[in-house]
């Protein structure tokens, strides 16, 4: 029996999502910068690719540029973003929790000469919203803090954080990370008032190597990548027919029907908490156990996570020991952020939630999709009650819980 709940890293692509890439590559292969019939077919996959999820976001189609992914998508915003606006400035503001393609990204601009403020955040993994009034600048121009973080599955207050940033300086752009959030909760980042918000395809069942970053309209963005001119020269090179393609069906299934689906994951992630706290030694990292706090703050601070993301700490064991005892079962999770899996290093997440530091080598993310089923997780915390007291007897110094 295989068991899949690392869904945050990336997901098992739609059967629908398959063939509609398959179809573009047997079929419709075309160059859609082609004048000819192939090329018009091909070009049509583009064209309702930005209708299809244009219309999820509730923007125009034309404000959509396909990259190869979030990464692409966040260097392009950050780097982009910085090279065509620093003239009013060299100040960018991000978080201490940003995912390594935006933390990274910034590291490079600090060395090209601009100056960076990292907000902390609480215990939630919330950013502290009164560090961000205090860090916004007349040299502001960039702020870039992601919509929900990749390891403990919080909900950054992006209404309120952009609120902040605007009523300070107008001028200055304000980007979003929406890697996770995209599929799973309801983003309109043009409501929100946002300038930029980048998502990728693999993230909700569509194809890896896909992806897109929205741009508002005026706002001003230098490419990273130069040539023929597509996508109005925001991205020159021929574009990826059969994966954007993909990636817009995948998020057509995915927005199907999406109250319900949200509801179903919010039951699980609780089921999962609940019955994972009963376990001795085991922490909740972003959220609360039941129980712990009053029905209406227990519910608020639910408010704040994501629903296919749940991070555990595990007393007295280290958590690559326990991930491979689980992956032995069957159960494949992950010990941190998939993308920076082969460069281990202390989590700048779990730090900035201040968690002691016994548990930043004990700590495991479990995360779900619509694939996932009850009876999964119920295999998953039986298999770790089994688990946890034998790995625990084999850890120098570690405990018995009872």
């Amino acid at each position: 029996m295989e068991i899949y709940l690392d869904n945050a890293a990336t997901t098992r692509v739609y059967d629908e999502v398959i063939d509609t890439v398959a179809r573009a590559m047997r079929a419709d292969y075309g160059n859609p910068a082609s004048l000819h019939t192939k090329g018009v077919e091909a070009e049509r996959y583009i064209r309702e690719a930005r209708e299809i999820l244009a219309k999820q976001l509730k923007v125009p189609a034309a404000e959509l540029v396909f990259t190869s992914g979030g990464s692409e998508s966040n260097n392009m915003a950050l780097l982009g973003g910085a090279a065509a606006n620093m003239r009013a400035g060299k100040h960018i503001i991000t978080s201490q929790i940003e995912h390594a393609s935006v933390y990274e990204t910034v590291k490079v601009l600090e060395k090209q000469g601009f100056e960076v403020t990292y907000l902390p955040t609480d215990s939630y993994g919330v950013v502290d919203l009164e560090a961000l009034r205090k860090a916004v600048r007349p040299d502001t121009i960039l702020v870039s803090v992601m919509c929900v973080n990749n390891e403990i599955g919080t909900i950054q207050p992006l209404e309120d954080i952009v609120k902040i940033v605007k009523e300070i300086n107008p001028e200055t752009l304000v980007h979003t990370d929406a890697v996770q959030g995209f599929g799973k909760i309801r983003i309109y980042p043009k409501k929100i008032g946002l300038d930029m918000m980048s998502v990728s395809g693999h993230k909700f069942h569509g194809p890896k190597g896909t992806g897109f970053l929205w741009i508002r309209d005026k706002v001003k963005v230098k490419p990273l990548v130069y040539g023929g001119g597509q996508q109005k020269g925001m991205r020159s090179g021929t574009e990826n027919v059969p994966g954007t393609a993909g990636m817009a069906e995948a998020a057509r299934i995915e927005f199907e029907q999406f109250d319900e689906k949200t509801a179903r994951l919010y039951e699980l992630r609780s089921y999962f908490i609940e019955e994972i706290g009963k376990i001795p030694g085991t922490h909740i990292n972003g959220g609360l156990l039941p129980g712990s706090l009053s029905a209406r703050d227990r519910q608020e601070a639910c408010a704040c996570a994501a629903p296919h993301i749940v991070s555990i700490s595990f007393e007295d064991v280290r958590a690559e020991v326990l991930l491979h005892a689980l992956e032995d079962k069957g159960i494949y999770v992950s010990s941190g952020s998939a993308c920076s899996s082969n460069h281990p290093a202390v989590s700048r997440t779990l730090k900035s939630i201040g968690l002691e530091k016994k548990y930043l080598d004990a700590t495991l993310r479990f995360s779900f999709s619509q694939d996932t089923k009850k009876e999964e997780l119920e295999e998953c915390i039986r298999a770790l009650d089994q688990l946890l007291p034998m790995l625990r007897r084999f850890t120098p110094g570690g405990k018995r819980h009872v």
